[in-house]
C-alpha cells in the first residue's frame, strides 16, 4: 500500500504561480510512475502531467506545457508540480497518482487531492 498526501493548493489571481507537493508513504519500491490529474466537478479527470521515475521522462497535457513543471525527489519521496502563469482555466481539484508496482504504469494509489482556484 502506499499513501498519498498533496498540498500546496490555494488561491490565486491569474498570472501567479502555486507549487504542489505530493508526499508519499507506505510501501518501499519505487513506482514506475507518478502523475498530476486535475478534475473540475461533474467533469473527467483530466492527466496534467505524467514523470517515469526510472528514467525522468515527462509528458504533458498541451493545455499547459510551457507553464507547469513535474518533477521528483526521491529522496524526500515527494512529487511536485511547479504552476506558472496560471489561468482561470486552471481551476480545478487536482490530484496526484502513483503506479503500484515498479513494472506497470497504472495510476493505482491516488491522493485525497487538493484544490487550485485561480480568479480573474
Amino acid at each position: 500500500q502506499v499513501q498519498l498526501v498533496e498540498s500546496g493548493g490555494g488561491s490565486v489571481q491569474a498570472g501567479g504561480s502555486l507549487r504542489l507537493s505530493c508526499a508519499a508513504s507506505g510501501d518501499t519500491y519505487r513506482p514506475y510512475c507518478m502523475a498530476w490529474f486535475r478534475q473540475a466537478e461533474g467533469n473527467e479527470r483530466e492527466r496534467v502531467a505524467r514523470i517515469w521515475t526510472g528514467n525522468g521522462a515527462k509528458v504533458y497535457a498541451d493545455s499547459v506545457k510551457g507553464r507547469f513543471t513535474i518533477s521528483q525527489d526521491n529522496t524526500k519521496n515527494t512529487l511536485t508540480l511547479e504552476m506558472n502563469s496560471l489561468k482561470p482555466d486552471d481551476t480545478r481539484m487536482y490530484y496526484c497518482a502513483a503506479a503500484g508496482s515498479d513494472m506497470r504504469c497504472d495510476d493505482k494509489y491516488w491522493g485525497q487531492g487538493t484544490q487550485v482556484t485561480v480568479s480573474s
